[in-house]
Protein backbone atom coordinates (compact mmCIF):
# COMPACT_ATOMS: atom_id res chain seq x y z
CA UNK A 1 0.00 0.00 0.00
CA UNK A 2 1.24 3.53 -0.62
CA UNK A 3 1.11 5.74 2.27
CA UNK A 4 -1.63 7.78 0.91
CA UNK A 5 -3.95 4.40 1.38
CA UNK A 6 -3.87 4.51 5.37
CA UNK A 7 -3.77 8.72 5.78
CA UNK A 8 -5.54 9.27 9.32
CA UNK A 9 -7.40 12.91 7.93
CA UNK A 10 -9.38 13.30 5.02
CA UNK A 11 -9.02 15.44 2.23
CA UNK A 12 -12.25 16.45 1.16
CA UNK A 13 -10.63 17.84 -2.33
CA UNK A 14 -9.11 15.04 -3.10
CA UNK A 15 -10.82 11.53 -2.31
CA UNK A 16 -9.62 8.33 -3.56
CA UNK A 17 -13.09 6.54 -5.21
CA UNK A 18 -13.43 3.23 -6.79
CA UNK A 19 -16.87 3.03 -9.27
CA UNK A 20 -17.83 0.02 -9.34
CA UNK A 21 -20.11 -0.53 -12.70
CA UNK A 22 -21.69 -3.00 -14.92
CA UNK A 23 -22.03 -0.90 -17.85
CA UNK A 24 -20.23 2.49 -19.21
CA UNK A 25 -21.17 4.28 -22.24
CA UNK A 26 -19.89 4.56 -24.94
CA UNK A 27 -18.44 1.15 -24.26
CA UNK A 28 -21.64 -0.96 -23.58
CA UNK A 29 -25.23 0.44 -23.08
CA UNK A 30 -28.47 -0.70 -21.95
CA UNK A 31 -29.14 1.92 -20.39
CA UNK A 32 -29.55 5.45 -17.71
CA UNK A 33 -26.76 3.57 -15.90
CA UNK A 34 -24.58 3.59 -18.81
CA UNK A 35 -24.40 7.42 -19.02
CA UNK A 36 -24.03 7.83 -15.04
CA UNK A 37 -21.01 5.59 -15.25
CA UNK A 38 -19.47 8.34 -17.56
CA UNK A 39 -20.87 11.03 -16.42
CA UNK A 40 -20.24 11.30 -12.98
CA UNK A 41 -16.87 9.98 -12.84
CA UNK A 42 -16.12 12.62 -15.24
CA UNK A 43 -17.44 15.60 -13.06
CA UNK A 44 -16.42 14.12 -9.84
CA UNK A 45 -12.74 14.24 -11.72
CA UNK A 46 -12.97 17.51 -12.57
CA UNK A 47 -13.80 18.70 -8.89
CA UNK A 48 -10.52 17.22 -8.10
CA UNK A 49 -11.55 13.53 -7.02
CA UNK A 50 -8.69 10.79 -7.86
CA UNK A 51 -11.74 8.44 -9.07
CA UNK A 52 -11.21 5.29 -11.22
CA UNK A 53 -14.23 3.03 -12.84
CA UNK A 54 -14.05 -0.67 -12.43
CA UNK A 55 -15.98 -2.28 -15.45
CA UNK A 56 -16.10 -5.87 -16.86
CA UNK A 57 -14.31 -7.00 -19.68
CA UNK A 58 -17.22 -7.98 -21.94
CA UNK A 59 -16.21 -8.79 -25.26
CA UNK A 60 -17.41 -5.63 -26.99
CA UNK A 61 -15.40 -3.55 -24.14
CA UNK A 62 -12.02 -5.37 -24.38
CA UNK A 63 -12.36 -4.85 -28.89
CA UNK A 64 -12.62 -1.25 -27.88
CA UNK A 65 -9.81 -1.39 -25.63
CA UNK A 66 -6.69 -2.94 -27.73
CA UNK A 67 -4.15 -1.06 -25.89
CA UNK A 68 -5.03 -1.58 -22.16
CA UNK A 69 -1.99 -3.27 -19.87
CA UNK A 70 -2.24 -5.83 -17.45
CA UNK A 71 -1.68 -4.54 -13.88
CA UNK A 72 -2.61 -7.33 -11.47
CA UNK A 73 -4.30 -11.04 -11.33
CA UNK A 74 -6.80 -12.12 -8.98
CA UNK A 75 -6.53 -15.87 -7.94
CA UNK A 76 -10.20 -17.63 -7.71
CA UNK A 77 -12.08 -17.98 -5.03
CA UNK A 78 -14.73 -20.93 -4.11
CA UNK A 79 -16.33 -21.31 -8.06
CA UNK A 80 -15.61 -18.37 -8.72
CA UNK A 81 -12.72 -17.80 -11.43
CA UNK A 82 -9.96 -15.99 -11.33
CA UNK A 83 -9.17 -12.80 -13.65
CA UNK A 84 -6.69 -9.93 -14.85
CA UNK A 85 -7.22 -6.52 -14.20
CA UNK A 86 -6.39 -4.16 -17.16
CA UNK A 87 -5.86 -0.32 -17.03
CA UNK A 88 -6.71 1.86 -19.92
CA UNK A 89 -6.09 5.91 -19.56
CA UNK A 90 -9.32 7.39 -21.17
CA UNK A 91 -9.28 10.16 -22.98
CA UNK A 92 -11.82 11.55 -20.97
CA UNK A 93 -9.29 11.53 -17.95
CA UNK A 94 -11.12 9.02 -15.42
CA UNK A 95 -8.67 5.79 -15.28
CA UNK A 96 -11.09 2.29 -16.14
CA UNK A 97 -10.26 -0.65 -14.92
CA UNK A 98 -11.10 -3.59 -16.94
CA UNK A 99 -11.80 -7.01 -15.33
CA UNK A 100 -10.66 -9.19 -17.92
CA UNK A 101 -12.62 -13.27 -17.42
CA UNK A 102 -13.25 -14.68 -21.09
CA UNK A 103 -14.82 -17.26 -18.88
CA UNK A 104 -17.16 -14.99 -17.92
CA UNK A 105 -17.32 -11.76 -20.20
CA UNK A 106 -15.89 -13.09 -23.54
CA UNK A 107 -19.04 -13.89 -25.24
CA UNK A 108 -21.72 -12.69 -27.54
CA UNK A 109 -25.02 -11.04 -26.56
CA UNK A 110 -26.01 -8.33 -24.15
CA UNK A 111 -24.29 -7.64 -20.58
CA UNK A 112 -27.17 -9.36 -18.75
CA UNK A 113 -28.86 -11.59 -21.17
CA UNK A 114 -28.12 -13.93 -24.54
CA UNK A 115 -28.74 -12.98 -28.02
CA UNK A 116 -32.25 -14.63 -27.01
CA UNK A 117 -32.94 -11.70 -24.57
CA UNK A 118 -32.68 -14.83 -21.80
CA UNK A 119 -30.73 -14.18 -18.81
CA UNK A 120 -26.89 -15.40 -18.68
CA UNK A 121 -27.41 -18.50 -16.39
CA UNK A 122 -23.99 -17.70 -14.63
CA UNK A 123 -25.34 -14.37 -13.78
CA UNK A 124 -24.40 -14.96 -9.99
CA UNK A 125 -20.75 -15.59 -10.78
CA UNK A 126 -20.06 -13.04 -13.40
CA UNK A 127 -21.67 -10.41 -10.80
CA UNK A 128 -20.33 -12.11 -8.07
CA UNK A 129 -16.80 -11.83 -9.35
CA UNK A 130 -17.41 -8.31 -9.94
CA UNK A 131 -18.66 -7.13 -6.69
CA UNK A 132 -15.82 -9.30 -4.89
CA UNK A 133 -12.68 -8.03 -7.20
CA UNK A 134 -14.96 -3.98 -5.97
CA UNK A 135 -14.29 -5.14 -2.78
CA UNK A 136 -10.92 -6.62 -3.02
CA UNK A 137 -9.58 -3.77 -4.04
CA UNK A 138 -11.04 -1.78 -1.15
CA UNK A 139 -9.25 -3.66 0.96
CA UNK A 140 -5.91 -4.23 2.42
CA UNK A 141 -6.10 -7.13 0.47
CA UNK A 142 -5.24 -5.35 -3.12
CA UNK A 143 -2.81 -6.44 -5.22
CA UNK A 144 -2.87 -2.31 -6.68
CA UNK A 145 -0.94 0.24 -4.46
CA UNK A 146 -3.88 2.60 -5.33
CA UNK A 147 -6.27 1.82 -2.32
CA UNK A 148 -9.92 3.74 -1.96
CA UNK A 149 -11.17 5.26 0.40
CA UNK A 150 -14.48 4.65 -0.98
CA UNK A 151 -16.01 1.89 -2.80
CA UNK A 152 -19.25 3.24 -4.94
CA UNK A 153 -21.64 0.72 -5.91
CA UNK A 154 -24.17 0.88 -8.42
CA UNK A 155 -27.15 -1.34 -8.73
CA UNK A 156 -27.02 -5.56 -8.04
CA UNK A 157 -24.61 -6.19 -10.15
CA UNK A 158 -21.83 -4.99 -7.57
CA UNK A 159 -23.90 -4.80 -4.63
CA UNK A 160 -22.51 -7.71 -3.49
CA UNK A 161 -19.34 -5.76 -2.70
CA UNK A 162 -20.17 -3.91 0.58
CA UNK A 163 -21.31 -7.65 2.16
CA UNK A 164 -17.66 -9.49 0.92
CA UNK A 165 -16.25 -6.27 2.62
CA UNK A 166 -18.10 -6.51 5.58
CA UNK A 167 -17.28 -10.24 5.79
CA UNK A 168 -13.37 -9.64 5.13
CA UNK A 169 -10.68 -8.91 7.71
CA UNK A 170 -8.68 -5.94 8.29
CA UNK A 171 -9.92 -2.54 7.89
CA UNK A 172 -11.84 -1.93 4.56
CA UNK A 173 -12.83 0.90 2.46
CA UNK A 174 -16.15 2.70 3.02
CA UNK A 175 -19.21 1.83 0.86
CA UNK A 176 -21.69 3.88 -1.06
CA UNK A 177 -24.77 1.94 -2.89
CA UNK A 178 -26.26 3.55 -5.54
CA UNK A 179 -29.98 1.97 -6.62
CA UNK A 180 -31.01 3.04 -10.11
CA UNK A 181 -33.90 1.25 -10.01
CA UNK A 182 -35.00 -1.02 -7.48
CA UNK A 183 -37.11 -3.55 -9.05
CA UNK A 184 -34.04 -5.32 -10.27
CA UNK A 185 -32.47 -6.93 -7.53
CA UNK A 186 -30.90 -9.50 -8.42
CA UNK A 187 -32.14 -12.58 -6.88
CA UNK A 188 -30.64 -16.21 -6.97
CA UNK A 189 -30.56 -19.81 -5.26
CA UNK A 190 -29.27 -20.01 -1.91
CA UNK A 191 -26.90 -22.83 -2.58
CA UNK A 192 -24.95 -20.19 -4.11
CA UNK A 193 -24.11 -18.27 -0.75
CA UNK A 194 -20.93 -21.08 -0.56
CA UNK A 195 -20.07 -20.87 -4.66
CA UNK A 196 -19.53 -16.88 -4.34
CA UNK A 197 -16.77 -17.58 -1.36
CA UNK A 198 -19.20 -16.39 1.36
CA UNK A 199 -19.27 -17.77 4.75
CA UNK A 200 -22.47 -19.41 5.63
CA UNK A 201 -23.49 -16.73 8.43
CA UNK A 202 -24.36 -14.42 6.07
CA UNK A 203 -27.25 -16.32 5.15
CA UNK A 204 -29.92 -14.76 7.41
CA UNK A 205 -32.34 -12.07 8.01
CA UNK A 206 -29.92 -9.64 8.87
CA UNK A 207 -27.53 -10.41 5.96
CA UNK A 208 -28.41 -11.72 2.00
CA UNK A 209 -31.16 -13.47 2.51
CA UNK A 210 -33.93 -12.89 1.23
CA UNK A 211 -37.53 -14.43 1.16
CA UNK A 212 -35.45 -17.53 0.74
CA UNK A 213 -33.07 -16.83 -1.86
CA UNK A 214 -30.18 -15.14 -2.23
CA UNK A 215 -30.35 -11.21 -3.04
CA UNK A 216 -27.53 -9.19 -4.56
CA UNK A 217 -29.69 -6.01 -3.62
CA UNK A 218 -30.62 -6.91 -0.64
CA UNK A 219 -26.96 -7.44 0.96
CA UNK A 220 -26.36 -4.38 -0.44
CA UNK A 221 -28.84 -2.39 0.79
CA UNK A 222 -27.70 -4.36 4.56
CA UNK A 223 -24.46 -3.51 4.43
CA UNK A 224 -23.20 -0.76 2.74
CA UNK A 225 -22.39 2.73 5.09
CA UNK A 226 -24.44 4.36 3.17
CA UNK A 227 -27.58 4.31 0.35
CA UNK A 228 -28.35 6.64 -2.65
CA UNK A 229 -30.84 6.81 -4.90
CA UNK A 230 -31.16 8.94 -8.19
CA UNK A 231 -33.54 11.72 -7.28
CA UNK A 232 -35.15 12.76 -4.14
CA UNK A 233 -38.33 11.52 -4.86
CA UNK A 234 -37.57 8.17 -5.90
CA UNK A 235 -36.23 8.16 -2.21
CA UNK A 236 -38.99 8.77 -0.81
CA UNK A 237 -41.10 6.15 -3.05
CA UNK A 238 -39.17 3.06 -2.39
CA UNK A 239 -39.88 3.33 1.84
CA UNK A 240 -43.21 2.54 0.67
CA UNK A 241 -44.91 -0.69 0.08
CA UNK A 242 -46.07 0.14 -3.55
CA UNK A 243 -42.44 0.96 -5.00
CA UNK A 244 -40.42 -1.03 -2.18
CA UNK A 245 -40.46 -4.30 -4.10
CA UNK A 246 -40.33 -5.80 -1.08
CA UNK A 247 -37.44 -3.96 0.41
CA UNK A 248 -39.24 -0.90 1.58
CA UNK A 249 -39.01 -2.07 5.41
CA UNK A 250 -34.90 -2.21 5.17
CA UNK A 251 -34.93 0.93 3.25
CA UNK A 252 -37.12 2.81 6.02
CA UNK A 253 -35.35 1.38 8.96
CA UNK A 254 -31.85 2.36 6.94
CA UNK A 255 -33.63 5.63 5.86
CA UNK A 256 -30.95 8.03 7.95
CA UNK A 257 -28.16 6.44 5.46
CA UNK A 258 -30.50 7.00 2.50
CA UNK A 259 -29.96 9.99 0.56
CA UNK A 260 -31.90 10.93 -2.98
CA UNK A 261 -29.48 12.82 -5.62
CA UNK A 262 -30.81 13.97 -8.34
CA UNK A 263 -29.19 12.24 -11.60
CA UNK A 264 -27.68 14.98 -14.40
CA UNK A 265 -26.72 15.00 -17.80
CA UNK A 266 -24.17 15.64 -20.29
CA UNK A 267 -24.41 18.80 -21.18
CA UNK A 268 -21.75 18.75 -23.61
CA UNK A 269 -22.86 15.96 -25.42
CA UNK A 270 -26.78 17.23 -25.26
CA UNK A 271 -26.60 20.44 -26.36
CA UNK A 272 -28.72 21.28 -29.49
CA UNK A 273 -26.53 24.39 -30.37
CA UNK A 274 -23.50 21.82 -30.85
CA UNK A 275 -25.42 18.71 -31.45
CA UNK A 276 -23.29 17.13 -34.61
CA UNK A 277 -26.03 14.27 -34.90
CA UNK A 278 -28.47 17.45 -35.69
CA UNK A 279 -28.78 18.76 -38.69
CA UNK A 280 -30.21 22.36 -37.67
CA UNK A 281 -28.49 23.52 -34.20
CA UNK A 282 -30.15 26.25 -31.96
CA UNK A 283 -30.59 27.85 -28.90
CA UNK A 284 -33.32 29.18 -26.45
CA UNK A 285 -32.24 32.66 -28.73
CA UNK A 286 -32.52 30.84 -31.86
CA UNK A 287 -35.60 28.59 -31.74
CA UNK A 288 -37.36 29.10 -34.89
CA UNK A 289 -34.15 26.94 -36.67
CA UNK A 290 -35.73 24.22 -34.80
CA UNK A 291 -38.65 23.36 -37.01
CA UNK A 292 -35.39 22.33 -39.66
CA UNK A 293 -34.97 19.22 -37.86
CA UNK A 294 -38.52 18.62 -37.52
CA UNK A 295 -38.96 18.38 -41.24
CA UNK A 296 -35.49 16.75 -41.50
CA UNK A 297 -36.99 13.76 -38.66
CA UNK A 298 -40.33 13.69 -41.03
CA UNK A 299 -38.43 12.86 -44.46
CA UNK A 300 -36.41 10.25 -42.62
CA UNK A 301 -38.98 8.87 -41.22
CA UNK A 302 -41.49 8.75 -44.01
CA UNK A 303 -43.91 10.74 -42.19
CA UNK A 304 -46.03 13.24 -44.01
CA UNK A 305 -44.00 16.85 -44.07
CA UNK A 306 -46.94 18.50 -41.71
CA UNK A 307 -45.98 21.90 -40.28
CA UNK A 308 -49.62 22.44 -38.36
CA UNK A 309 -49.60 18.93 -36.46
CA UNK A 310 -47.29 18.75 -33.40
CA UNK A 311 -45.27 15.55 -33.65
CA UNK A 312 -45.40 13.17 -30.31
CA UNK A 313 -41.85 11.03 -29.39
CA UNK A 314 -40.72 8.58 -27.57
CA UNK A 315 -37.30 7.46 -27.11
CA UNK A 316 -37.45 4.10 -24.73
CA UNK A 317 -37.06 0.87 -23.31
CA UNK A 318 -40.65 -0.54 -24.04
CA UNK A 319 -41.87 -2.13 -20.72
CA UNK A 320 -45.01 -1.55 -18.41
CA UNK A 321 -42.69 0.27 -16.26
CA UNK A 322 -43.06 3.35 -18.77
CA UNK A 323 -46.75 3.27 -19.09
CA UNK A 324 -46.59 2.80 -23.17
CA UNK A 325 -49.65 0.38 -23.13
CA UNK A 326 -51.51 3.31 -22.18
CA UNK A 327 -50.29 5.27 -24.94
CA UNK A 328 -51.27 1.97 -27.25
CA UNK A 329 -54.16 2.44 -26.36
CA UNK A 330 -55.33 5.80 -26.54
CA UNK A 331 -53.34 6.48 -29.96
CA UNK A 332 -56.34 6.71 -32.04
CA UNK A 333 -57.48 9.75 -30.11
CA UNK A 334 -53.93 10.89 -30.29
CA UNK A 335 -53.68 10.68 -33.86
CA UNK A 336 -57.17 12.41 -34.60
CA UNK A 337 -55.73 15.64 -32.56
CA UNK A 338 -54.43 15.56 -35.26
CA UNK A 339 -50.50 14.65 -34.53
CA UNK A 340 -47.98 12.82 -35.31
CA UNK A 341 -45.82 9.95 -33.18
CA UNK A 342 -42.56 8.69 -33.36
CA UNK A 343 -40.89 5.80 -30.90
CA UNK A 344 -37.83 4.49 -31.10
CA UNK A 345 -36.92 1.65 -28.24
CA UNK A 346 -37.57 -1.77 -28.00
CA UNK A 347 -38.34 -4.17 -25.11
CA UNK A 348 -41.82 -6.52 -24.48
CA UNK A 349 -42.76 -7.83 -27.48
CA UNK A 350 -46.59 -7.42 -27.29
CA UNK A 351 -45.89 -3.86 -27.01
CA UNK A 352 -43.61 -3.51 -30.57
CA UNK A 353 -45.78 -5.67 -32.31
CA UNK A 354 -48.46 -2.77 -31.28
CA UNK A 355 -46.36 0.02 -32.18
CA UNK A 356 -45.05 -1.66 -35.83
CA UNK A 357 -49.00 -2.54 -36.42
CA UNK A 358 -49.58 1.12 -35.97
CA UNK A 359 -47.01 2.54 -38.23
CA UNK A 360 -47.66 0.30 -40.78
CA UNK A 361 -51.74 1.25 -40.70
CA UNK A 362 -50.58 4.30 -40.19
CA UNK A 363 -47.26 5.39 -42.33
CA UNK A 364 -48.00 8.61 -42.30
CA UNK A 365 -48.22 9.72 -39.26
CA UNK A 366 -46.65 7.15 -36.89
CA UNK A 367 -43.12 5.88 -36.87
CA UNK A 368 -41.95 3.10 -34.98
CA UNK A 369 -37.70 2.46 -34.72
CA UNK A 370 -37.49 -0.65 -33.41
CA UNK A 371 -33.68 -1.21 -31.09
CA UNK A 372 -31.56 1.68 -30.49
CA UNK A 373 -29.95 4.45 -32.23
CA UNK A 374 -28.10 7.19 -30.81
CA UNK A 375 -28.19 9.45 -33.63
CA UNK A 376 -31.61 8.78 -34.69
CA UNK A 377 -32.26 9.53 -30.65
CA UNK A 378 -30.61 12.87 -30.89
CA UNK A 379 -32.49 14.01 -33.95
CA UNK A 380 -36.15 12.91 -31.97
CA UNK A 381 -35.12 14.87 -29.50
CA UNK A 382 -34.30 18.03 -31.50
CA UNK A 383 -37.25 16.92 -34.04
CA UNK A 384 -40.33 16.40 -32.14
CA UNK A 385 -42.49 18.83 -30.27
CA UNK A 386 -43.60 17.13 -27.58
CA UNK A 387 -41.68 14.30 -25.64
CA UNK A 388 -43.64 11.32 -23.54
CA UNK A 389 -42.83 9.47 -20.45
CA UNK A 390 -45.90 8.49 -18.88
CA UNK A 391 -43.65 6.17 -16.55
CA UNK A 392 -45.76 4.22 -13.99
CA UNK A 393 -42.39 4.74 -11.91
CA UNK A 394 -39.35 6.11 -12.80
CA UNK A 395 -36.39 6.62 -10.78
CA UNK A 396 -34.93 9.30 -12.44
CA UNK A 397 -35.22 9.69 -15.94
CA UNK A 398 -32.90 11.39 -18.12
CA UNK A 399 -34.78 11.84 -21.63
CA UNK A 400 -37.35 14.23 -19.86
CA UNK A 401 -34.48 16.16 -18.61
CA UNK A 402 -32.56 15.68 -22.63
CA UNK A 403 -36.04 17.59 -23.52
CA UNK A 404 -36.20 20.12 -22.13
CA UNK A 405 -32.89 21.21 -23.16
CA UNK A 406 -33.34 20.74 -26.46
CA UNK A 407 -36.82 22.89 -26.43
CA UNK A 408 -39.61 19.66 -26.32
CA UNK A 409 -41.67 19.97 -23.22
CA UNK A 410 -42.23 16.75 -22.00
CA UNK A 411 -45.51 15.34 -20.87
CA UNK A 412 -44.43 13.01 -17.70
CA UNK A 413 -46.36 11.34 -14.84
CA UNK A 414 -45.57 12.57 -11.30
CA UNK A 415 -43.13 9.67 -9.93
CA UNK A 416 -39.55 9.92 -9.09
CA UNK A 417 -37.34 11.68 -11.12
CA UNK A 418 -39.60 13.15 -13.28
CA UNK A 419 -41.97 15.29 -10.73
CA UNK A 420 -38.83 16.41 -9.25
CA UNK A 421 -37.51 17.75 -13.02
CA UNK A 422 -40.86 18.74 -14.80
CA UNK A 423 -43.02 21.63 -13.40
CA UNK A 424 -46.14 21.80 -14.84
CA UNK A 425 -47.27 24.04 -17.44
CA UNK A 426 -50.73 26.11 -16.07
CA UNK A 427 -51.45 30.04 -16.14
CA UNK A 428 -49.92 30.30 -13.08
CA UNK A 429 -46.42 28.67 -13.65
CA UNK A 430 -46.33 29.56 -17.02
CA UNK A 431 -46.51 33.77 -15.40
CA UNK A 432 -43.86 33.26 -12.78
CA UNK A 433 -41.64 31.16 -15.32
CA UNK A 434 -40.94 28.02 -13.97
CA UNK A 435 -43.74 26.04 -16.25
CA UNK A 436 -41.41 23.32 -18.49
CA UNK A 437 -43.54 20.77 -19.21
CA UNK A 438 -46.62 18.76 -18.40
CA UNK A 439 -47.29 16.46 -15.76
CA UNK A 440 -50.39 13.91 -15.01
CA UNK A 441 -50.76 11.79 -11.77
CA UNK A 442 -53.50 9.44 -12.55
CA UNK A 443 -52.03 5.97 -13.44
CA UNK A 444 -54.32 5.49 -16.77
CA UNK A 445 -54.59 5.62 -20.22
CA UNK A 446 -57.16 8.96 -20.00
CA UNK A 447 -55.21 10.54 -17.50
CA UNK A 448 -52.30 10.87 -20.21
CA UNK A 449 -54.70 11.40 -23.32
CA UNK A 450 -55.88 14.62 -21.22
CA UNK A 451 -52.48 15.69 -20.31
CA UNK A 452 -51.85 14.92 -24.34
CA UNK A 453 -54.62 17.44 -24.97
CA UNK A 454 -53.41 20.15 -23.00
CA UNK A 455 -50.14 20.09 -24.84
CA UNK A 456 -51.60 20.16 -28.40
CA UNK A 457 -53.94 23.10 -27.28
CA UNK A 458 -50.54 25.02 -25.70
CA UNK A 459 -48.68 24.21 -28.83
CA UNK A 460 -51.03 25.45 -30.97
CA UNK A 461 -50.32 29.16 -28.63
CA UNK A 462 -47.22 29.80 -30.11
CA UNK A 463 -45.99 32.92 -27.57
CA UNK A 464 -47.19 30.74 -25.07
CA UNK A 465 -45.49 27.77 -26.48
CA UNK A 466 -41.92 29.54 -26.88
CA UNK A 467 -42.12 30.90 -23.11
CA UNK A 468 -42.44 26.84 -22.07
CA UNK A 469 -39.93 26.31 -24.11
CA UNK A 470 -37.01 28.58 -23.04
CA UNK A 471 -38.32 27.95 -19.39
CA UNK A 472 -37.03 24.32 -19.82
CA UNK A 473 -33.70 25.18 -22.26
CA UNK A 474 -32.74 27.81 -19.07
CA UNK A 475 -32.39 24.37 -16.36
CA UNK A 476 -29.47 23.43 -14.89
CA UNK A 477 -29.78 19.91 -15.62
CA UNK A 478 -25.70 19.37 -15.47
CA UNK A 479 -23.82 16.72 -13.13
CA UNK A 480 -21.87 20.16 -11.04
CA UNK A 481 -24.62 19.80 -8.18
CA UNK A 482 -24.78 16.28 -7.95
CA UNK A 483 -21.17 15.53 -7.84
CA UNK A 484 -20.99 17.90 -5.43
CA UNK A 485 -23.06 16.41 -3.35
CA UNK A 486 -21.37 13.22 -3.91
CA UNK A 487 -18.09 14.50 -2.37
CA UNK A 488 -19.79 15.34 0.66
CA UNK A 489 -21.02 11.76 1.42
CA UNK A 490 -17.60 10.16 0.03
CA UNK A 491 -15.74 13.31 2.91
CA UNK A 492 -18.19 11.87 5.46
CA UNK A 493 -17.64 8.32 5.07
CA UNK A 494 -14.49 8.59 4.84
CA UNK A 495 -13.93 10.43 7.56
CA UNK A 496 -15.97 8.10 9.83
CA UNK A 497 -13.33 5.24 8.38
Amino acid sequence: MTPAASDATVNPDQLRVLFATSECTPLVKTGGLADVSAALPAALGALGQDIRILLPGYREVLAQLPHSREIARIAPLAEVPGARLLLEQRAAGVPLIVLDCPELYDRSGGPYQTDAGVDWPDNALRFGLLSRVAALLGSSGSPLDWQPQVVHCNDWQTALAPAYLHYAPGAGAATLLTVHNLAFQGIFEPGLVAALGLPPDCYGTDGVEYYGKLSFLKAGLQFADAISTVSPGYAREIQGAALGFGLHGLLSWRKDALYGILNGIDTGLWNPATDPLIECHYSADTLAAKAGNKRVLQRRLGLASEREVPLFAVVSRLTEQKGLDWLLEITPQLLALPAQLVLLGGGDPQLERGFLALAHSHPQQVSATIGFDEPLAHMIEAGADVFLMPSRFEPCGMNQMYSQRYGTPPIVRATGGLADTVVDCNPATLADGSASGFVFHDPSAQALLAAIERAAGAWRDSASWRALQRNGMARDFSWVASARRYTGIYAQLAAQR
